[in-house]
């Protein structure tokens, strides 16, 4: 059993000791077999990370400029509480880019900790800059109004091909993005820690020369 004080202790261990491959296979093992986001969805910049609770975003297409087009896209941002994470479920829309740094400066202002869409986003070069660890599935710098609009925030979505619930915990490294349900978390969180302690005793047994089906029968991981 693992306690921690907080959530930003528990996210930051996460951050410090886990990676997205473990915790895929933990959530697997636990039966919940479609957490992995699609492989498009990746960190625009080398080595960015993001752990934390997912506040979902729903956005549309549209065909016309409506009244007050970055309004409900504001109040989302402005919505953000501490070690959240804004997931934004665009559809896959490849009409506009949903997020940039001006928004990306808003929420890490907010205490946010990262963003994930499976759309695109634009402000590359001041994002990167920034550190604010950002996932999308590519990189387009036209501009949102009259193209796309949130219709609703802190509501369940399908991003990347995986249903996120408010609160679920977003994992996001530079093997993609794993969602652990909310009513997993105390089961994965000590299941995935054990088993990077297993790997690690594992890989020292295979530099020591062991094979890797003896290494495999004792600690039982891969």
């Amino acid at each position: 059993m693992v306690n921690f004080a907080s959530d930003t202790e528990m996210f930051d261990t996460m951050r410090d000791k886990l990676y997205a491959s473990v915790i895929s296979d933990v959530v697997d093992s636990l039966g919940a077999r479609n957490q992995g986001m699609r492989p498009d969805v990746r960190p625009i910049y080398e080595g960015a990370m993001v752990v934390g609770r997912a506040y979902p975003v729903l956005t549309a297409d549209v065909y016309k400029f409506v009244d007050d087009p970055y309004g409900p896209e504001i109040d989302a941002v402005d919505s953000l509480k501490p070690n959240d994470v804004m997931v934004a479920c665009t559809q896959r829309s490849t009409r506009t880019c949903f997020w940039g740094e001006l928004l990306a400066t808003a929420a890490r202002a907010r205490g946010a900790r990262g963003i994930v869409v499976d759309g695109t986003v634009r402000d590359v070069a001041y994002i990167t800059k920034m550190k604010f660890p950002t996932f999308a599935t590519g990189i387009y710098m036209v501009d949102s109004a009259g193209r796309s609009i949130v219709i609703d925030h802190n509501c369940p979505v399908d991003c990347g091909g995986v249903l996120v619930n408010p609160g679920d915990i977003i994992f996001g490294d530079i093997d993609g993005v794993v969602v652990i349900p909310k009513e997993l978390e105390k089961e994965v969180i000590p299941l995935a820690l054990e088993k990077v302690s297993k790997e690690n005793q594992l890989r020292d047994e295979l530099l020591k020369g062991t094979l890797l089906r003896d290494a495999y029968n004792k600690y039982g991981v891969l």
